[in-house]
């Protein structure tokens, strides 16, 4: 289900980033140390936003990107 608060993600399973791409700025923001089972449970949740929400934001130390 297409997101209204998130436009894209990626993830490095190496690093255990996740780059989430908000739609309302636009801004790319970096979640450190986020686990692979974190981002398998939001990439298949069928409200993104709110799992964001409730399991990402405020949960991992993250860092906003210009690029």
């Amino acid at each position: 289900m297409p997101s209204t608060l998130i436009r894209r993600t990626e993830y490095d399973p190496d690093k255990r980033i996740l780059s989430v791409w908000l739609v309302t700025s636009g801004k790319r923001y970096e979640f450190e140390d986020v686990p692979p089972e974190t981002f398998a449970a939001f990439r298949s949740a069928f409200a993104k936003g709110r799992y964001f929400n409730s399991h990402i934001r405020n949960q991992f130390r993250y860092r906003r990107s210009d690029s």
